[in-house]
């Protein structure tokens, strides 16, 4: 029998302060740092999935500049067995919206600047999203 496969979709926030540019991540419900994503609803495109989750989970709105990356892998579900995951990563601006984590999802959601959000990646992260956010900061003119 052939692996179920799912599509989610998420993102990389950032919005400027003045000068200073802020990214956005969130804690989710295991306590892990994160990048706001979910999983793709019919009838939805994949860039209309990543704005989607990042306004339920966030409570913003946003609009992407460019696709980051893609992760993909495998996982066991206790119900359909083996399941193919893709999970697409975009850029994508902050424009308006307040910022509120969505409780029944994520624990938390806050700006750090470029530097913070790299640090806690690699601390408290998933180490695949390391890929990604590095990819998007390099695309902000930040090297990490």
């Amino acid at each position: 029998m052939a692996a179920k496969k799912e599509i989610s979709a998420g993102g990389v926030v950032f919005r400027k302060q003045g000068e200073q540019l802020e990214i956005q991540l969130i804690t989710d419900r295991y306590g892990k740092v994160s990048l706001a994503k979910g999983k793709m609803e019919l009838g939805e495109t994949i860039e209309q999935t990543a704005l989607r989750e990042i306004r339920e989970e966030t409570g913003l709105n946003g609009r992407i500049i460019q696709h980051v990356d893609m992760i993909a892998y495998t996982y066991q579900h206790p119900e359909f067995g083996e399941v193919d995951k893709e999970v697409h990563y975009y850029l994508v601006e902050a424009l308006d919206g307040v910022l509120q984590a969505q409780i029944e999802e994520i624990k938390g959601v806050a700006w750090h600047t470029p530097e913070e959000a790299w640090r806690l990646q690699r601390q408290g992260g998933y180490d695949n999203n390391d890929v990604i956010l590095s990819k998007a900061l390099s695309m902000l003119g930040i090297n990490v």
